[in-house]
């Protein structure tokens, strides 16, 4: 399968961004700061631009991940409708942790399911949050359908209701998707304010595909400079790549990847017209250039790992080759936003 799309319509689209005030409800949280932007001069003469800036999502509200945005505001949303329900997901990661350090702040229980391939000490931190860890025997996508269908089995008496509080949406679930893309825009409010401009470029990691929905529909806005969006996965688990080649929503096996929070292979029904019609580009990614990136940014100052490190490994690949860089409309005067949406905390 090849491992780069590039559709150059995709910056003449338009779309109304994530609706919702989450980003006035994380100002509210103890402990929010901004994350910082930080400008990285090295790699912008490596790629020969005028600016690479890493967003650092190494220490986000007590977290070493951006998922809690998300999270707490759909948490927040769920419980309004459901209060005292048992918050239920399933997570390669930073997702679930976030569930259940959110659960634990609002006062009620979290299960949390993972897949078969996730490192121990993952899954202890997990728990460590106070959540019910149970591993599933298979991967990513066996652990959603384990719980949307233990969130769906009637309470038993006297006991509170489950809530799927899950970040990937499907046919009849796409609410709490929903609410979880607005909880990213924050993010993407930060970037627009550190940097007083849009950027030309920015690269996202995509799992099933929800950040990455946020970032198009973020700079896809009629009102706004539209830059080109690059969305980066491992080559083992390429499904938003896989069905921007095909057309149409394609599902991929995965297999296990240094890259575990995008260790995905199907993509997000809701995130999935948004990426269709505005995602200028997308690659695959091996493990080794991950990791490569990894020890960069590190050298460099910025913790990183590597599913969030995946964004300096896929822009390499892009701006190397001549051809992909003009598809981008980049000149070497561009200012290139990578999106790094974990610490390297493994």
């Amino acid at each position: 399968m090849t491992s780069w799309y590039c559709w150059a319509a995709a910056r003449d689209w338009n779309c109304s961004p994530a609706a919702g005030d989450a980003h006035a409800f994380h100002r509210s949280l103890p402990g929010y700061a901004p994350t910082p932007l930080v400008p990285v001069p090295a790699l912008a003469d490596e790629l020969k631009v005028g600016r690479v800036l890493v967003k650092d999502e190494s220490a986000r509200l007590g977290l070493p991940a951006f998922k809690v945005l998300g999270a707490s505001w759909a948490c927040h949303q769920v419980l309004r409708a459901q209060p005292g329900a048992m918050l239920v997901t399933a997570t390669d990661g930073n997702h679930g942790r976030a569930v259940a350090r959110m659960a634990a702040r609002f006062g009620v229980a979290a299960t949390v399911f993972v897949p078969a391939v996730m490192l121990a000490s993952t899954a202890a931190l997990i728990a460590g949050e106070g959540a019910a860890v149970i591993r599933v025997d298979g991967g990513y996508d066996e652990a959603v359908r384990a719980a949307a269908a233990f969130a769906g089995q009637p309470a038993q008496p006297g006991q509170p209701g489950r809530a799927l509080v899950q970040d990937t949406a499907w046919a009849g679930y796409e609410q709490v998707p929903a609410w979880i893309v607005q909880g990213y825009q924050t993010l993407l409010d930060e970037v627009d304010d550190q940097l007083g401009r849009a950027p030309d470029l920015v690269a996202v990691p995509a799992g099933v595909g929800s950040l990455a929905e946020a970032v198009v529909r973020h700079y896809r806005h009629p009102d706004r400079p539209h830059p080109s969006v690059l969305v980066v996965e491992p080559d083992t688990a390429a499904g938003v790549l896989a069905s921007l080649v095909t057309g149409q929503p394609t599902p991929v096996p995965t297999a296990a990847t240094v890259m575990a929070g995008l260790n995905c292979g199907t993509v997000s029904s809701a995130a999935w017209p948004v990426l269709r019609s505005g995602c200028d580009a997308a690659v695959a990614v091996s493990d080794a250039g991950a990791l490569e990136a990894v020890a960069d940014l590190g050298r460099l100052g910025v913790s990183s790992g590597p599913s969030g490190a995946a964004t300096l490994a896929g822009a390499r690949a892009a701006l190397a080759d001549p051809d992909r860089r003009q598809a981008l409309g980049l000149g070497d005067d561009a200012t290139v936003v990578l999106l790094s949406t974990e610490g390297n905390y493994r």
